[in-house]
């Protein structure tokens, strides 16, 4: 190759070190490659070279994304993974899949989709899935250690990116157990990239190295010129030839063999005649060159322009209208002329000794592949950057030889083009009907009927929606978005109209809020939904909603349907649904009247079914919140469950009620002192998520929720571990989410509770938590906890601020849990040295609240606050008091800062060891002196 030293030697290190890492066993030292260059430059070339230098020493899996193939899920991945897999027997790649063969097979094309019944994978799932797959992968092939080579990535569908971007971000240090080399077109400017751009553009920001490709300089031109027409081309001929082409080494090479098609002398005579035959190798003249073949040639190439991957003798001749010697035939003139190749051409420029390389079904080309992909890339003779522009002569092509491809991405975006929209759109909806007939499914078809004109046809909605089925079911809501928003183009019949905007809606629901909310508000606005599909599309609106921070009207188009709906099961749905989604407000108009009718609805529930079940939860969850006794609320949530698990149909992978039913019932547990059994339900949401491949903000909520069980029973570490890992699950979904307010939330407070205040203070900032609150509650109560950090930080005056803010929102709505919401004991401690009378009455209303809600810590809590403004023999009562219920308290850390307290009382040191010992058990430091603590303390420390 000419002038492309520095990129092959970052390829060669790259390589080495990828080598040197797994036959040393140490860490591993993969990581990324990105060449980078405009079409024709000779991205393809490199990759080859690459491709060659690397087999001999690794697993070489190579892909190619299509102009055409960009809506098709997976393809690129499924070009990277087939041959790889197909090493190992059935028992191995389940092994590989750990235990989602069932999730990650479909996505991959070993496995058809699940049936129409089944849940939709979750994309996050399926991601991390895959990553985790190719990290197994790459451990059983550390002998050969793999590297992944993807051309025109900028044509990859954006699945396969997303899934790359997951598997390249598993390690902070970069060093990957692959070598990853992407080529693709310069990006766009502009910083608001999304999709394909944004996953490109995250690779390059973790690449070890980004290179740009070059044109040629005169100097590569002049060379390959004279290596190809002879030593005798002289300078005015290199130079125009230079001229014309500008340095692009594909349109060098190309005008290079048709001047020595034409025996063209390389002298100056001749420099006049380059302009012309330069415009034949591109655009309009690279089609008029096609032309020229004649009428089956150029026909049998629009017909590879239309169908892409799926390019086999069989679906040609059909497609085309051509016997199979007549394919054959055609093709033959398409490669002499340098336009399409061949599996054999592939399999031959991938080098002289492929067929003796025992790796040949990875290294070369793929043992099988999906008929929807296109198999590993090769250029063909013509590709950009070649120095030997000789045309195959590999002799005729059997009509069953493999699939046909253009030689270059240049030569199959000129054919594609050329072609009139209408005979465009024809050849499309043809080959739709003969991938149909040839036994492909709906998935494989859609890419096709995506192109048809709309023409009112039901067989065409019928495929389409089918298609998004299958989409759905691999982790692809996008392209079933995709496929349902064509759908109604169509459009489909009246009576089916209002299912296609029910089942776009549904598929947009966790990628896009505020498009289900349009889609399933227009569904339920039109007939054809029964009353089973309403009662769903309703309540799916009412989630869309909610995520879309619009609980009002959540909780709104909840109750209206709720009244239209003839008493039972379905309106207990959706009367469950409303409250759930009125207590979820940050603010209520009634939450007191709210409470009561609820409560009323509620009162001769026995759980006689999962509707009942679900009142009972949310019922358990607002007493809670109120500070009703705990003996009621554990009882209320004892009727919600069944044997002490969530019953079948009320899980928490069900998509009928959602995951926030079994939820609400351990955060219950959780601040009623009842930890390990908010544990035993938290523990079974990670295992549930994790079996069904979910792995996006559901799993973070479940290790926020973890991270308050260790919290309530102090184990303060532990908490901040489950939060961190919450932190950085949510961050992979998105920003601002509700997970990300819940979990920053109990993280400032954990930290805040082990004297970390900087790193609470850090962790307030990185995620805003601060006014101005969200629409929703946050677990727990968010005013309270930024209080306490502002106390901790010696902002006193800010503190009294935000915790009288929070005790007018929470008294107005009877929310009176201390423990939940502890702003009380706070501002008693705040106001304490500047207005005692105000601070003992806080400390009083509080201690009646704990009394009335009857567990160990909020009694306990309540009466250590007390102690804090009583004289010294009553503080030290209120403090025995205190550490006694904190003792028989699952709260260890506040069992800590209760002895503590009395220990600075008392004046004992032997108290004083035992507050701290319990305090380091914790995790917590408690260095600082409580200035309220200090001031009430009658003896000095012994």
């Amino acid at each position: 190759m000419l002038e492309r030293d520095p990129e092959l030697a970052a390829a060669a290190h790259a390589v080495d070190e990828l080598v040197a890492g797994a036959t040393e066993g140490g860490p591993a030292r993969g990581g990324i490659l990105v060449y980078r260059g405009e079409s024709g430059i000779g991205k393809t070339t490199l990759l080859d070279e690459i491709h060659r230098t690397a087999r001999d020493r690794c697993t070489v899996l190579t892909a190619r994304g299509g102009e055409t193939l960009t809506s098709v899920p997976f393809h690129v991945t499924r070009q990277l993974l087939q041959p790889a897999l197909d090493r190992f027997d059935e028992e191995d790649v389940r092994l590989l899949c750990g235990g989602h063969f069932d999730l990650l097979a479909p996505a991959l094309g070993l496995a058809p989709p699940p049936p129409p019944s089944a849940a939709p994978a979750d994309p996050q799932g399926v991601r991390d899935g895959l990553a985790k797959l190719l990290g197994r992968l790459a451990d059983r092939l550390r002998d050969r250690p793999p590297v992944l080579l993807v051309d025109d990535a900028h044509w990859a569908d954006a699945e396969s990116l997303a899934w790359l971007d997951a598997f390249t971000r598993i390690r902070r240090d970069r060093r990957l157990p692959a070598l990853v080399v992407l080529a693709h077109r310069p990006l766009s400017e502009g910083t608001r990239r999304t999709g394909v751009p944004a996953f490109l553009a995250a690779l390059a920001d973790r690449a070890v190295v980004t290179l740009g490709l070059h044109a040629l300089t005169l100097g590569a031109t002049a060379a390959l010129a004279r290596d190809t027409l002879g030593g005798h081309a002289d300078e005015p001929f290199c130079r125009e030839l230079w001229t014309v082409t500008s340095g692009n080494p594909y349109e060098t090479v190309e005008l290079l063999a048709k001047a020595r098609d034409r025996m063209l002398e390389p002298v100056a005579g001749s420099a006049s005649l380059l302009r012309g035959l330069g415009a034949e190798a591109r655009g309009g003249g690279l089609v008029a060159r096609l032309e020229e073949l004649g009428a089956g040639p150029t026909r049998l190439a629009r017909t590879i322009a239309v169908l892409g991957a799926d390019s086999t003798p069989d679906l040609l001749a059909s497609l085309a209208g051509m016997s199979g010697p007549e394919v054959a035939e055609n093709t033959e003139l398409l490669r002499q002329a340098r336009i399409v190749t061949t599996g054999a051409d592939r399999a031959a420029r991938t080098g002289p000794d492929a067929g003796d390389d025992p790796n040949a079904a990875v290294a070369g080309a793929p043992a099988h592949e999906s008929p929807a992909d296109p198999g590993p890339a090769d250029p063909g003779p013509a590709d950009p950057g070649s120095a030997h522009p000789d045309p195959v002569q590999l002799g005729p092509v059997h009509p069953d030889s493999a699939h046909l491809e253009f030689a270059h991405p240049l030569i199959a975006s000129a054919v594609y083009g050329s072609m009139s929209p209408a005979a465009r759109t024809a050849l499309h909806g043809l080959a739709a009907w003969a991938l149909t007939a040839a036994g492909h499914g709906p998935a494989a078809v859609s890419r096709h009927l995506l192109e048809v004109h709309p023409d009112e046809d039901e067989e065409v909605v019928r495929q389409l929606r089918a298609a998004a089925v299958e989409h759905l079911a691999v982790g692809a809501p996008d392209a079933a978005r995709r496929c349902l928003e064509r759908a109604l183009e169509e459009p489909p019949a009246p009576d089916s109209y209002a299912r296609v905007l029910y089942e776009l809606g549904c598929a947009s629901l966790l990628t896009a809020p505020a498009a289900t909310v349009r889609h399933l508000s227009s569904a339920l606005g039109l007939p054809g939904l029964d009353d089973g599909l309403r009662i769903d599309a309703t309540y799916r609106l009412a989630q869309a909603l909610a995520h879309n921070n619009q609980l009002r009207e959540a909780a709104r188009v909840l109750a209206d349907e709720a009244v239209r709906t003839p008493p039972g099961t379905d309106r207990r749905r959706l009367q469950a649904a409303n409250f759930m989604y009125e207590g979820f407000q940050a603010a209520e108009e009634d939450g007191p009247g709210r409470s009561r009718r609820l409560a009323d609805l509620t009162a001769h529930f026995t759980g006689a079914d999962n509707s009942e079940r679900a009142l009972l939860t949310v019922r358990g969850f607002d007493a809670m919140m109120r500070g009703e006794p705990a003996d009621e609320v554990v009882r209320l949530c004892d009727l919600a469950l069944v044997d002490g698990i969530p019953a079948r149909g009320l899980g928490w992978t069900d998509a009928t009620w959602g995951f926030e039913i079994p939820a609400l019932t351990g955060i219950a547990y959780a601040f009623s002192d009842r930890p390990d059994r908010a544990g035993a339900l938290f523990t079974e949401a990670v295992r549930a998520f994790e079996i069904s491949g979910w792995s996006g903000a559901h799993v973070a909520f479940a290790h926020t929720l973890l991270g308050l069980v260790h919290r309530r029973r102090g184990n303060l570490p532990r908490a901040q571990h489950y939060l961190e890992e919450g932190l950085r699950l949510a961050d992979r979904v998105g920003n601002g989410l509700p997970v990300h307010w819940d979990t920053a939330c109990l993280l400032v407070d954990t930290l805040v509770a082990r004297g970390r205040t900087a790193e609470a203070r850090s962790v307030a900032d990185r995620y805003s938590f601060g006014p101005p609150w969200p629409g929703a509650i946050v677990l727990p109560d968010g005013p309270s906890v930024l209080g306490r950090l502002l106390l901790a930080e010696g902002r006193v005056e800010e503190a009294v601020a935000t915790l009288e803010a929070a005790s007018e929102a929470l008294i107005e709505r009877g929310r009176h849990h201390v423990v939940w919401a502890p702003w009380p004991l706070d501002l008693a401690r705040a106001l304490a040295p500047t207005d005692p009378d105000r601070a003992a009455g806080i400390a009083a209303e509080a201690r009646a609240h704990a009394e009335r809600i009857g567990t160990r810590t909020a009694l306990g809590e309540a009466l250590r606050c007390a102690a804090l403004i009583a004289d010294p023999p009553e503080s030290r009562r209120l403090l025995t008091e205190a550490v006694d219920h904190l003792a028989a308290s699952p709260s260890r850390y506040e069992e800590a800062r209760a002895r503590l307290d009395l220990a600075r009382v008392t004046g004992s040191a032997e108290a004083l060891a035992e507050a701290t010992a319990l305090a380091t058990t914790c995790g917590a430091s408690l260095l600082t002196t409580d200035a309220v603590t200090a001031r009430a303390s009658s003896h000095p420390p012994q």
